[in-house]
């Protein structure tokens, strides 16, 4: 988004939690997130962007939805996880990653 003008920070499009380094769009339904001691977060699906991106900085959602070369809709805002076990999650606390068995499934948008 950076690279395309756009300023956006941490919790600005209402997200819970931010990551780095971590290709979430890429994550199977099913992949575990374990974050800090105790947290288990399961992915879902893929966040569905809504035009009301477009009320915090015009233009925004076309970065983060769009139609590919082959007419296939792309999402980029995010995936959708449903907590199995809570716990305390801090800034800066080790995201870790478990795929599920296989077949493995491509998030879809939810």
């Amino acid at each position: 988004m950076a690279d395309q003008g756009f300023s956006v920070g941490p919790g600005d499009l209402g997200e819970n939690i931010t990551t780095r380094d971590i290709d979430l769009l890429g994550l199977p339904i099913g992949a575990v997130l374990s974050i800090g001691q105790d947290a288990l977060l399961v992915a879902t699906g893929l966040r569905n962007p809504c035009l009301q991106i477009d009320d915090f900085q015009a233009g925004l959602l076309k970065t983060v939805l769009y139609r590919n070369d082959e007419g296939s809709l792309v999402k980029l805002a995010g995936i959708m996880t449903v907590v199995v076990m809570g716990g305390i999650v801090r800034p800066g606390d080790e995201i870790r990653v478990s795929m599920p068995p296989a077949p493995l499934r491509p998030l879809q948008g939810v």
